[in-house]
């Protein structure tokens, strides 16, 4: 386990008596008490995303009397964040995140400051943005951005907590170069383009968000204040269907590329993007002048051109929402080979997913299986509504 260490932020000016008041619940805890909430008062804390993780964390740190929380979102409210994303509401659809988060801050606790970063966050900007915090909480969902905020953290020697969640299971810890392993640690490398699939693909229980973000937020408290043993060198899986929280030892890889003891990258990578691989080496050659627009599906629908359109999505995604004359034949599939028997030689194939990620991977395998005239339409079912029939929903 690893050890209570000395609190990461001196403690700041003495509480007034309407602070008192507010905090009077930290106050008479022991553990944390006047000394404990004026550190938390003088800490800066940075947030990256104000989505699913970073709602509750933003919500529960600006409570908690944190005094500079920063917010890092690019991103605009949409309806489908409303199912978990609890910082923003009906009224907010279509404004900044930041901007709402911001004001449902100022709502939750007016002593807070808060700064806003309304960028997405990149090698350009990352070193700037994070050496202005103390701690940083990350809220993100790509592995793309992870890594880059891994990195950073470790280079510029801060602590980060980090969080994840998928369908009805989340992760949760705390990385911390100086005193444990880092995220490259436990994940040395990035997982293979398009096997781990994004919530916008395989859905989150709204609920799960509030469970992994509020153990971030603690473990924010804990670091701030230098109580209670944080989970540096530990990894919480929880299993929501289950209710069953496991601790897993992460050990400190004497071989990791960034925070090791003779590190072989001494510096931000150029392009994390590249790094983590939106598209297989595979999935782009076949995609490579076998991609087609969705004006051009529906082109080919309104001139009677015979084709088979193939949705490659899951069942659920299936029932939400479809391009007409779609049939469903799942991605999976096409990776172990059960879907190439019954598809027909005479007519030519068009694939279709959500994005074009998945469509594009399965192109590959049928590229290879000798459907030299497949293609797939780039955008997927998402580029069907903005451009041909907005009536249908965004998932």
């Amino acid at each position: 386990m690893s050890a209570t260490l000395k609190p990461l932020v001196t403690e700041g000016p003495p509480l007034s008596v309407d602070e008192v008041r507010r905090y009077s619940r930290h106050l008479i805890i022991p553990d944390v008490g006047m000394s404990g909430q004026r550190r938390l008062m003088n800490a800066k804390v940075l947030c990256v995303g104000a989505g699913g993780l970073g709602s509750p964390a933003l919500m529960y740190l600006a409570a908690a009397g944190v005094g500079t929380l920063g917010i890092v979102e690019f991103d605009t409210v949409d309806e489908s964040n409303l199912q978990r994303q609890i910082i923003h509401g009906q009224s907010d659809i279509g404004k900044s995140k930041a901007l709402s988060a911001k004001e449902a801050i100022a709502e939750i606790n007016p002593y807070v400051n808060v700064v806003l970063h309304e960028t997405r966050l990149d090698v350009d900007n990352v070193m700037e943005i994070f050496a202005q915090y103390d701690l940083i909480v990350d809220g993100t969902d790509n592995f793309a951005t992870r890594y880059l905020v891994n990195d950073a953290a470790v280079l510029l020697k801060k602590p980060y907590v980090w969080g994840s969640i998928y369908r009805f299971d989340g992760q949760a810890s705390v990385f911390w170069a100086e005193h444990g392993p880092c995220y490259r640690c436990l994940y040395p490398e990035p997982p293979p383009p398009g096997m781990v699939p994004s919530c916008a693909e395989g859905g989150v229980l709204g609920v799960l968000c509030a469970s992994i973000g509020s153990i971030q937020t603690t473990e924010a408290i804990k670091l701030i204040a230098g109580i209670g043993e944080p989970l540096i060198g530990n990894l919480v899986v929880y299993d929501a269907l289950e209710m069953e929280y496991r601790k897993v030892k992460i050990r400190k890889d004497p071989a990791c590329p960034i925070c090791s003891a003779k590190p072989t990258q001494t510096q931000l990578l150029p392009d994390y993007e590249s790094f983590c691989g939106m598209l297989s080496e595979g999935a782009a050659e076949a995609a490579t002048g076998s991609t087609i627009a969705v004006t051009e599906l529906k082109a080919k629908m309104d001139s009677g051109e015979k084709f088979m359109l193939i949705d490659v999505r899951e069942p659920g995604e299936f029932e939400i929402v479809r391009i007409p004359g779609s049939v469903l034949i799942p991605k999976q599939e096409f990776l172990n080979g059960s879907a190439l028997e019954g598809l027909p030689q005479d007519v030519p194939i068009i694939l279709h997913c959500k994005s074009g990620v998945r469509s594009a991977e399965c192109l590959a395998v049928l590229k290879q299986a000798g459907f030299a005239d497949a293609t797939h339409v780039a955008g997927g079912v998402v580029a069907w509504v903005k451009q041909i029939d907005p009536a249908l929903p965004i998932y």
